[in-house]
Order: structure tokens, then sequence, then C-alpha cells
């Protein structure tokens, strides 16, 4: 789909806040009110396009996750789409690398965690799993990291929630259908979540469209504090996602490029870095699940990539 660049200042717009009005919209792109109405649903129905709704892992009870590098003997894809049906794994890729298959898990503990890498490792197909553990996200486009300022959610906010999960751009007249409650009464209740980071709406884009559709993961060995080069790769505007992670390797995270050519300078200058021991690299080939409203279980692919 050629986006032109008032589709892609619709996009960037829908990246920052999800549920941004078609009136703000409007005007932030210099459009009436019903051609951008018609943008965006052209984008969604696209599939390039998708706005979700991304609820803070400790309010559904994901404090755990790892990133799975998986060997396989034979085809990998069977092996990628077995993993992708479990509702423990938001993200899902088939690789160029050392292994042929990368996976993330997000877990209530780390007991779940250790069940759902040994369901990983029981897939007919694959030879081996090496988990990286995840203890501190340090740059993620679609995580919540702050703790939610609103506590003890009732019924009606776990209603508002699920909906928005579904649809992120859910009108309120519709949530309020859902809830029982007025229009008003939903939206001030949907506002306080959003407003106090239990939830966050945004446009998942597939990264070709944006120009950036070369992705390529990395883990980084670093000699002494992971500190001082995590501090320099957040920074970097090709580094779009970072984890800190005990296992092999003390970061984790993943380049998005232009080229191969701008992946392999940032990896070049990754290597430079003091404090770095080593880089292992790989480059997602097929994007087979990413899905973050994990408390619908939903398994389909959202059509973007990122760890």
């Amino acid at each position: 789909m050629d986006l032109d660049h008032i589709d892609l200042a619709v996009v960037r717009e829908l990246q920052s806040d999800g549920r941004l009005t078609y009136e703000t919209l409007a005007q932030r792109v210099g459009l009436s009110r019903p051609a951008t109405r018609a943008r965006v649903q052209r984008l969604l129905d696209s599939g390039a396009v998708r706005v979700v709704a991304v609820v803070h892992p400790a309010v559904r009870g994901l404090t755990t996750s790892a990133h799975l590098s998986v060997d396989v003997s034979g085809a990998a894809e069977d092996v990628a789409r077995e993993i992708a049906a479990m509702p423990q794994a938001p993200f899902v890729t088939v690789t160029a690398g050392q292994r042929a298959i990368m996976a993330e898990l997000r877990t209530d503990g780390i007991a779940e965690l250790d069940r759902a890498i040994e369901r990983v490792r029981a897939v007919a197909g694959v030879s081996a799993v090496d988990p990286l553990i995840s203890i501190r996200h340090l740059k993620d486009p679609y995580l919540l990291a702050a703790e939610p300022t609103v506590a003890d959610l009732d019924g009606t906010d776990l209603q508002i929630l699920d909906a928005l999960e579904r649809d992120g751009r859910l009108p309120f007249a519709d949530l309020a259908a859902i809830t029982g409650l007025s229009a008003g009464a939903t939206r001030a209740r949907t506002l306080r979540l959003l407003d106090g980071g239990v939830v966050k709406v945004l446009a998942l884009v597939r990264p070709e469209i944006l120009g950036l559709g070369f992705l390529c993961g990395f883990a980084v060995r670093v000699d002494g504090a992971r500190e001082p080069v995590a501090d320099e790769l957040v920074g970097w505007e090709r580094v779009s996602f970072l984890s800190a992670c005990v296992g092999r390797a003390e970061l984790v995270g993943t380049i998005s490029a232009d080229s191969t050519g701008s992946i392999r300078a940032t990896l070049d200058a990754m290597r430079a870095l003091a404090g770095v021991r080593g880089v292992e690299s790989w480059i997602h080939l097929e994007l087979i699940k990413e899905r973050y409203d994990l408390g619908n279980s939903a398994t389909s692919p959202a059509d973007t990539a990122h760890g």
C-alpha cells in the first residue's frame, strides 16, 4: 500500500494517540473531517494500520517475560505457528541467523514462565530453546513502563479494557452500551484509565509502510555494568526495542531500518561501543504473530514487528 504525506501524517498522529477524534486529526493534517475519516478507514481496511489498546502488564498479571531463541529440525514456519498459538506468546518470528525462530513470552510469574518454556520445548520439531529472561524493559513503543496511578479496578473498568482491546477506537456510546452506564460516565471512566496509565491506545503499523521494512534482532554481551551501554543504545533512533536480561547476553533488542546497509552500520557502531564484548544478530524474515492485547487471548498477527 502506497501512502502519501497526508496518510503518513495521520499514521504518526495515531501512533501517539489512537483515540484522537476525527475533528482533532482533521485539524492536525489539514483535511476536512469526512476526508480524514475516510483516510483512517482506508488505512484500517487495508490492514497496514491497526489501532489497538495495550493494557499495563501488571493489570493483566503479565509480570514476567523472556525472549526465546528456538532451534528446529526441518521447516520453521509450522513450528513458529504452533508457538504463536500459545496465549503466552505475543511475538513470534521466523529468522535468518543461528536460530530459526525468535519468540517472546509474557506470563504471570516465573513458575508460569517456566511452564510456558517447557511447552515450547515440547512442540514437535523444536530441537533446542535458549531463553533470555527479561529483568527490565528499557525501550518499548508498546509497553506502559510506569506503574498505573489508578488502583482497585472494578468489573466495569475491566469491561472497558476488554472492549478497547478488541477495538481501540470504539466510540464512547458503544462503550456505554457495553457497560450499561451513561455515555458521560463511560467517557469519564475511560479517560481515567487512559490518564492513569492503565491502558494506552495506539496505531500498530507495518514497518515497511514507514520505510522501515528491514528488522534485525540483536543480543549484546557487555564487560562490566550494562547501564552505560544500555543508556547509549536507548537513545539510538534505529533501536526500536531494548530490554535488559539475564542469560547468554545482558541486552536484547531490535533495529528497525530502511536498508541492510543501515543495519550493518548500526551493528558496526554497536560493536565499537566501549564496554561491548560481543554482538549476536539475526534478521527477521517473516512475522508470524505480534499481538499485545493478551487479555483477550488473541492469536492473529498485527502485521508489525519489534522483538
